[in-house]
């Protein structure tokens, strides 16, 4: 973290396992801070399979588009506020005490969720959680990158991106798990309560992050802790480079205890870390990622599986892929760079939302057609704005689209692709439907490209996860100077939020106005802008010590290229990433 230039190489992923037996020391604090990054992807992973079921219990929920995006983003727009409060707390009162915050709103939020009698008190146990998930989104991997040797820091931290997608796939087990239980989405919910009491107890006996102990001036408990976290013969060289680094900041600031936002926007080498830091997580938001978290089974109906249970089935390989993605990132982030992998993963990215939204417009543009014959089949229920239409240009995606009622699409018993019926959507007409073995379509139609759109959520799960999935929060521990990371980390981590709630409470909105197909290629028009953005201002950071990650941003100029060679003074060849 603190000292010289570590040389880092694909040793640093066997050194970081090694530690398993040779220091379990630093894995007992990574994991155990970790706890919060399961936390945080539990949490955002498990309301895209309960909404399945509380769309079922709520009538008010399943006819109303807002409020189902609103069970889902209030927790966004507290973890808004979380992030924000979070960088506060950690500069004033320690990383330890930030996460031991965001476990009792954990608990009490899923305690809240899985009693809540109406959708009202759903949507404040939503707000608890979000804020626990907004303060552990940027405590847990600063803890971890402050506790961590720099050769195996982007490992270490990447363990936090591999609990976050871990947490995501555990969520969808347990949506899988619950679905024939009674009471379903309040078991989903209301698990989260059990690792948020195991990482309190946890935490209550691990110590404070010893740079954060320096900077109060506790110098003893934080050499301690040192002490604990390097081998003998680099504790010395490490207190001294932690030393200096802090003093150097002291002086730089004077005697003001304040930090004067206006004063941190003009000091260059903040003001660059804050540009890639906050631009890279708009852009992790931007390119759609939540749109699949929170709404993959949506997605997979929309791509025209009908079954609460298949969607959910299918949206756990799309979690699973999005978890071993990020133990992908754990073995080539201090391998391959951090910034190399987001310029791969954002081509896959883009490869992957062109395919998505090619897929989408055949599914709408192909979809079945309505028969009279089919549809007078059952007359009684029959929807009112296709009998009231004229007889030509109906079809499944057209009566999906009808409503004062609602329709649904009741397919055709012989092939679900052959002309089918324009019914009145309810769940008598549900059941009479599947009564004749009929499928029976609300969100999407029946589709023989279907399997093609789970292909390209695969794909752009595979491609994301290693990269923008992981690499914004790792540069974001590791960008800035240590007497503003926990306020610099808190304004990242609550632009974050707001663009994850910006996605999150617009994609249904945007799907049902422009279609799947136009809202996924606009993803991908992102994607591309982001790409950009990586190349010209995203440094590099593998294996630097703060300090020098600091004076890299104090010389560096905007530039397309992404590596080059420089020469050290004594005249020997070193890579330095720019």
């Amino acid at each position: 973290m603190e000292g010289g230039v570590h040389e880092v190489d694909g040793s640093a992923f066997r050194e970081c396992f090694s530690l398993a037996w040779r220091n379990p020391y630093v894995l007992r604090l990574a994991f155990s801070a970790g706890i919060g990054g399961l936390l945080f992807g539990y949490d955002t992973g498990v309301i895209s399979g309960a909404l399945l079921y509380i769309r079922d219990d709520f009538p008010s929920v399943d006819k109303k588009t807002w409020l189902q995006e609103s069970i889902v983003s209030t927790a966004v727009a507290g973890a808004i506020i979380g992030a924000a409060i979070g960088g506060w707390m950690n500069d004033r009162f320690g990383r330890k005490t930030t996460i031991l915050v965001a476990d009792f709103l954990f608990f009490a939020g899923a305690v809240i969720m899985a009693s809540a009698p109406n959708p009202a008190l759903l949507i404040v146990g939503r707000v608890f959680v979000g804020l626990g998930v907004g303060m552990a989104s940027m405590t847990s991997p600063l803890y971890i990158s402050e506790a961590s040797p720099a050769r195996i820091r982007g490992a270490l931290v990447s363990t936090n991106g591999f609990l976050i997608t871990g947490g995501q796939f555990l969520s969808y087990l347990i949506n899988l798990a619950f679905t024939k239980a009674p009471g379903t989405w309040r078991w989903m919910l209301g698990v989260a309560a059990l690792p948020a009491l195991t990482q309190f107890i946890l935490m209550l006996f691990l110590p404070e992050s010893p740079r954060w102990l320096y900077r109060k001036r506790m110098e003893e408990e934080a050499e301690a802790i040192l002490r604990k976290i390097y081998p003998a013969n680099e504790v010395e060289g490490e207190v001294q480079a932690l030393k200096e680094s802090v003093e150097a900041e002291i002086q730089a600031e004077g005697s003001s205890k304040k930090i004067n936002l206006i004063k941190l926007l003009k000091t260059k080498t903040v003001r660059r870390g804050l540009v890639a830091g906050v631009g890279l997580q708009v852009f992790q938001q931007f390119v759609g990622i939540n749109t699949v978290m929170y709404y993959s089974p949506t997605i997979v109906q929309l791509a025209g599986f009908t079954s609460n249970q298949t969607a959910l089935a299918l949206s756990l390989v799309t979690s699973g892929l999005n978890a071993l993605g990020s133990i992908v990132s754990i073995y080539f982030i201090d391998r391959t760079g951090r910034k190399k992998l987001l310029i791969i993963s954002l081509c896959g990215v883009v490869l992957s939302l062109g395919v998505l939204s090619a897929v989408f417009h055949e599914t709408t543009s192909h979809s079945p057609s309505i028969s009279r014959q089919e549809t007078a089949h059952f007359a009684a229920y029959s929807c009112p704005a296709y009998q009231s239409a004229s007889a030509t240009g109906w079809d499944c995606m057209k009566c999906l689209k009808a409503s004062s009622p609602d329709c649904g699409f009741c397919a055709a018993a012989a092939d679900k692709l052959y002309p089918g019926a324009c019914l009145i959507s309810n769940s008598t007409v549900k059941d009479l439907c599947h009564g004749e073995n009929r499928l029976w379509y609300t969100r999407g139609c029946p589709s023989r490209f279907g399997w093609l759109a789970l292909i390209g959520l695969a794909l752009y799960i595979i491609f994301f996860s290693p990269g923008m999935g992981t690499v914004p929060w790792i540069v974001n521990s590791e960008i800035y100077p240590l007497r503003f990371r926990g306020v610099c980390g808190g304004i990242a981590a609550t632009a974050n939020w707001i663009s994850n709630l910006i996605v999150a409470q617009s994609f249904l909105s945007l799907t049902e106005a422009i279609g799947a197909s136009w809202t996924f290629l606009i993803f991908g028009v992102i994607s591309v802008i982001a790409l950009f953005f990586v190349l010209i201002c995203v440094p590099e950071t593998k294996g630097l010590p703060i300090e020098e990650v600091e004076k890299m941003l104090e010389h560096r100029a905007a530039r397309f290229r992404f590596w080059r060679k420089e020469t050290d003074d004594d005249g020997k060849d070193s890579n330095v990433t720019v």
